[in-house]
């Protein structure tokens, strides 16, 4: 069997360290092509001598020039910024993408990659967030596959299988709550970025941990699955299950609902959508759901949470809406991180932005890209005021 040959985007964060492993374990199986990452270029050039792509592309000029220094000896073709992640992504020969950047920077090669016919594994939820309808038709027409990585959408496909759309009442995503889950306001008020990155099941990257804490993160997952099923968002709720078990439910109009469950690791779903339809043998602990002390579940709680329900509302109100509330949440969440607001702060802007901004229709790839500048300068302006800007 020739081996699949893939391009990997986000190649040194999680998601695409995940991927490498899978590449490694199985190197009669799958090839990598090309590599994109951020600025990561250690980590980068272990992977470039052990995987030897034909090309990797970094985000900014004068990192990929150090980096050609670094790998002289390896005949790699170095690119930089959008122009060379697209490369990358529509590398001639590469069969599948996996799509794991993060934030809205994945839509440009993601959506590239489908336009030259390249089935997605698809981990950045903020592509189909802020471009569902371009991507989804774009998709149809080029006739590849789009599947699910985030283990709650891995999950609902896998729940989906064999049964017809009709027969589905609804979508249920779980979320784990993430680390601040058992926090007050109050508690929630003085969170410190350390406190939110620590994820108490998964291992994410630090933007992500950040929108697991706010919620934020489920926000974009049911944006996401709405245009993946092609279910209203009115048909898709959340329940928060802190054991991370039970990775989503599909509830049908009979009654039955059906569930995916497995241990909180990533490889199973990026295994998932690498060898679909068949399933790869993995090293991983086994469910011993017998060592389990319960599964709960609870609703989200919209008032110390309320990012979730911004979510909904964007979507609700469809044009430009969701493009403009996830340019607000990635600057929000990046100042965050730097400590220049606080934790209530990132919903408080994000609904700032949303309401600054007059809702607009989208019809092309760069409607999405000019609301999005726009967006994020509007938010990080409004940070610059002495309503939002912490003091030290």
């Amino acid at each position: 069997m020739e081996a699949k040959r893939i391009a990997v985007l986000g190649s040194t964060g999680s998601i695409g360290a995940s991927t490498l492993d899978i590449v490694r374990a199985y190197p009669d199986r799958y090839a990598v092509d090309a590599l994109v990452a951020g600025n990561n270029i250690d980590v980068l050039e272990c992977q470039m001598r052990e995987f030897r792509p034909r090309m990797v592309a970094v985000e900014k000029e004068e990192v990929a020039s150090v980096l050609r220094h670094r790998v002289a000896d390896l005949d790699i073709e170095v690119l930089s910024g959008v122009d060379g992640a697209r490369a990358c992504a529509i590398c001639p020969g590469t069969r599948m993408v996996v799509s794991a950047i993060v934030g809205a920077a994945g839509l440009v090669p993601t959506l590239s990659a489908i336009e030259a016919g390249k089935d997605i594994a698809l981990a950045n939820k903020e592509v189909l967030v802020a471009a569902g309808e371009l991507v989804m038709r774009a998709v149809k027409k080029n006739r590849v596959l789009l599947l699910p990585v985030d283990s709650e959408h891995s999950a609902v496909f896998q729940a989906m299988a064999g049964q017809r759309n009709e027969d589905i009442r609804r979508i249920i995503l779980t979320a784990s709550g993430g680390s601040l889950w058992q926090c007050d306001r109050q508690q929630l008020c003085n969170a410190a970025p350390q406190q939110a990155l620590a994820h108490p099941n998964w291992d994410m990257g630090r933007k992500i941990s950040v929108d697991s804490a706010t919620m934020m993160n489920k926000g974009l997952e049911v944006i996401e699955a709405s245009w993946l099923f092609d279910m209203p968002v009115a048909n898709i709720d959340v329940h928060v299950h802190p054991q991370s078990i039970v990775h989503s439910m599909v509830e049908y109009i009979d009654g039955a609902v059906l569930a995916q469950l497995g241990v909180p690791d990533m490889k199973a779903p990026i295994a998932y959508a690498l060898a679909w339809p068949e399933r790869l043998p993995l090293e991983l602990d086994p469910l011993d759901l017998c060592k389990l002390s319960g599964l709960t579940f609870y609703p989200p709680d919209n008032e110390r949470f309320p990012c979730l329900y911004l979510a909904y509302q964007a979507m609700e109100a469809g044009g430009g809406a969701p493009v403009v509330m996830n340019a607000a949440n990635e600057i929000a969440v990046a100042a965050f991180l730097r400590e220049h607001i606080g934790f209530l702060d990132i919903p408080r802007l994000i609904q700032e932005v949303l309401q600054q901004i007059p809702n607009q229709s989208i019809a092309t790839l760069d409607d999405v890209l000019t609301l999005n500048a726009v967006a994020r300068n509007k938010a990080f302006n409004l940070i610059q005021t002495s309503n939002f800007k912490r003091s030290n």
